[in-house]
């Protein structure tokens, strides 16, 4: 009974080709954010990295209409730029 309840609340569909593209590279964004944070007193390498994590995450979150993620990527790009252009 239950779990043709749950059944009926997901919608069975495959994704598009744009948006399993989209998944990889969010993938690979918030691997590269994730990784940011260690290497951040190595020169400009970490903010770098930083840029390059939000800047590929923005599909995916674009895609799924998550507006305040979009907000929170170009937040995180515009913030290590502006470090990056102070400390250089």
């Amino acid at each position: 009974m239950t779990n043709n309840f749950f059944k009926s609340l997901v919608k069975n569909r495959k994704l598009t080709a744009k948006e399993r593209i989209a998944n990889r590279l969010a993938y690979m964004g918030t691997g590269l954010i994730m990784v940011a944070p260690y290497i951040l007193s190595q020169g400009n390498v970490g903010p770098i990295i930083y840029i390059i994590g939000g800047l590929i995450s923005i599909p995916q979150v674009f895609i799924a209409k998550q507006w305040n993620l979009v907000a929170v990527n170009i937040n995180v790009m515009i913030g290590y730029t502006l470090y990056l252009i102070n400390t250089t």
